[in-house]
């Protein structure tokens, strides 16, 4: 699975990131860099920077994602799409299934 949000540019999206990959909720999540985003809230047509955040996944999490995701977004109403992946490579696709395991034996440590 492929899930998409967005956040402000000044968030710390790398928070998000490290917290979903490290409770296995993703296997990798990216983080482009900033952008401008044009869009209709409350009435009003609004701008904002911000970056789009890709998180790649399996069904199997799929619900506990969105959970944490909404719980630790600051937006009232944040982006939460959800892309089915068809295919890919073996040995990625055997990857992310392994990665959003819940292993005792590989412990999370923090990116250096």
């Amino acid at each position: 699975m492929i899930v998409l949000t967005t956040l402000s540019a000044a968030a710390d999206a790398g928070a998000l990131a490290t917290t979903l990959v490290g409770e296995r909720l993703a296997a990798c999540v990216n983080v482009l860099a900033p952008m401008t985003s044009f869009y209709r809230w409350k009435g009003n047509v609004e701008r904002d920077e911000e970056r789009q955040v890709i998180i790649k996944t399996t069904r199997a999490v799929l619900d506990r994602l969105e959970a944490r995701v909404l719980a630790l977004h600051p937006y009232d109403t944040p982006e939460f799409l959800v892309l089915d992946v068809d295919g890919g490579g073996d040995a990625f696709l055997r990857w992310v299934a392994e990665s959003t395991t819940a292993s005792a034996e590989i412990p999370f440590r923090l990116p250096a």
